[in-house]
Order: C-alpha cells, then structure tokens, then sequence
C-alpha cells in the first residue's frame, strides 16, 4: 500500500509510551473474559487461540473484537508522554502512527464525499492508540487482549498497535508489506462500525438484540453487523482507488481476503475448539467475511452492504 500522499489526521490520542510504535510492539490479542450486563449475545469468538467466553453487552461488543465492562480487573490507566506527563494528540510521527493517521485522514475524506452525495453532514471517529490498557471511557477498560473495538458511545475506535503483528505472526492474516494494507481494512472495518452508528444502523441492532429470543438469534443480527462492516470497508478501498489510483500494490487485496479468512469465525472455531458451531457465530465465517469484502470493494456504495436485507448472507 501506498501512503506516503495520505492526509495525516490530527483526531488521533496517542496513548502508548515513548518505547516506539513500529509493526513489532504491543500486546497481543488474547481472551477477554467479561460479564457485562443483562445484556449477554452469546458466544463470542474472537482472534485468540486460547478460546471463546459468554454474554458481552451488545452495546460495547461492536468492533473487530468484544470488550469487557466486568468488574475485578486492574483499574484503567493513561500512557503519557514521559517528558510532559500528557496524553499526546495529533498525528504521531513514529512510522506506525503516520500510517494510521494517513488511513484515518483517507477513510474521512472519502466517507465525507460519501455522506455529501446523499445531502448529509460526516463527522469521523477518532483514534485512541495505546498499549498494554488504558481508559476506555464509557466502554469501560480497554485491554490489548480485546484488539480493535470501536465504542460507539464516545465515536472513538481503540487500536493496540501490536495487534497488527498478531495478524501477521499468530494468525497468517498477511504476509511482508501487504500487512500494511492490512492494517488499513482493519481500520477500515472499525470505521465502518462508526458508520453504523452515524446511520442509526447500531441502535436498531441493539434494540433488536435485546428483545431477541435466544442467544442463536441475537449472534446473527451480530453477524450481520460485523459483515456490513466489512463491506463498508471495501466501498472505502474501492473510493480511494479511484481517488488516489496505483495507492494499492500486488498483493494487497489478496492480503486482506486472507486475513478476512483468518478471522472467520468458523476458522477460528476450528483452531480454538476442533468443530464449527454456526448458532455461536458473532462476526461470519471466512468466505462470508471474504465475499462482503470483496461486495464493497467491487460496488463501492453503502446500498450494496445491506447485510440486513440479504437472503443469502
């Protein structure tokens, strides 16, 4: 992926120590165990190969990952800068952090464009970086170990930079450079969850997962989100193309499909557990994750990720 022409966007907090931000730091992505409130959706399957746990709040579970609201753990903490002793904002200056504020300045404009066409107003997320924990807001504590979550509450996404590695190194999601591009879709897909909200598309979700008559059924109106959000993840690869042609290289896109594939619920159910259970889905197996990709990469507009209509997921 190309990025040395992005726009840096300023709305990032960058919460990680001055030990760096490459491709190899960070946490890794491990199991959050919560017992969030009342409002439990199943069984959640996530990128760990450690396991899978029960009843994350619906509310707080929208992102690449589930965080937890439960109580018991270290209390949230603030990575400063060391020399003034304050959160850092703005786009940081370390190669990780350029990337990302490059893709978050992107996903903006062209998702500004977007809402502009149909006479709407787009105001983008922002990005909390950090490390290891920090404050997670109104979705509680943030932990590496939950990956990428966006909280919709706050608008904001929270991203251990670490987490990218793990894709390469744990999970085959992406091989050398093509985990550039990778690290994009992911923040593509996560932007695409603020996109939801911006639309109305989660609080309906949300309402619709609470009055649902079993954990089955609340799981699959989750899948539908994590799917649309992957669409709209690719409609965002498909404007920028056009924007900026030649910003993909060979490479990219298959890169991508395959961390689409690794993430698949049913490839991790297999890792985790040795069998496929499709009532415990929350986020799509791989060839679904792959083909809504690749739905709004190739249509490049919001009415084709309409999971929620769809006969055929």
């Amino acid at each position: 992926m190309r990025y040395d022409d992005f726009r840096r966007s300023d709305n990032i907090d960058d919460r990680r120590d001055d030990s760096g931000g490459g491709f190899g730091g960070g946490g890794g992505f491990g199991l959050p165990m919560g017992g969030g409130g009342g409002l439990g959706i199943g069984t959640v399957i996530i990128l760990g190969l450690i396991g899978w746990a029960v009843g994350i709040d619906p509310r707080i579970l929208i992102g690449g990952a589930e965080i937890l609201t439960g109580g018991g753990q270290q209390a949230p903490t603030y990575q400063t800068d060391r020399r003034t002793g304050q959160a850092k904002t703005g786009a940081p200056s370390d190669d990780m952090g350029s990337m990302i504020a490059g893709v978050l300045g992107e996903i903006d404009d062209r998702w500004k464009e977007i809402f502009s066409e149909s006479g709407r107003s787009y105001t983008g997320p922002r990005i909390v970086l950090f490390r290891n924990a920090t404050n997670g807001g109104r979705c509680g504590m943030a932990q590496s170990a939950m990956g990428p979550f966006y909280c919709p509450p706050d608008r904001q996404i929270f991203l251990d930079t670490g987490f990218f590695r793990e894709i390469e190194t744990k999970f085959g999601g992406c091989q050398g450079s093509a985990c550039k591009f990778t690290a994009a879709y992911i923040i593509a897909h996560e932007a695409g969850h603020h996109i939801q909200n911006l639309l109305g598309i989660l609080p309906k979700a949300t309402a619709a997962q609470q009055q649902a008559g079993s954990k089955a059924e609340a799981n699959a109106i989750q899948v539908k989100i994590e799917l649309q959000a992957d669409c709209l993840s690719g409609v965002w690869v498909n404007r920028e193309e056009k924007k900026r042609p030649g910003f993909i290289e060979a490479g990219d896109i298959d890169g991508a499909l395959r961390t689409a594939a690794a993430i698949g619920d049913d490839t991790l159910q297999r890792k985790t557990q040795g069998r496929v259970v499709p009532d415990s889905f929350t986020h799509g197996s791989a060839a679904q994750r792959k083909q809504w990709f690749l739905t709004g990469y190739q249509q490049g507009t919001v009415g084709a990720c309409n999971t929620f209509a769809a006969s055929n997921l």
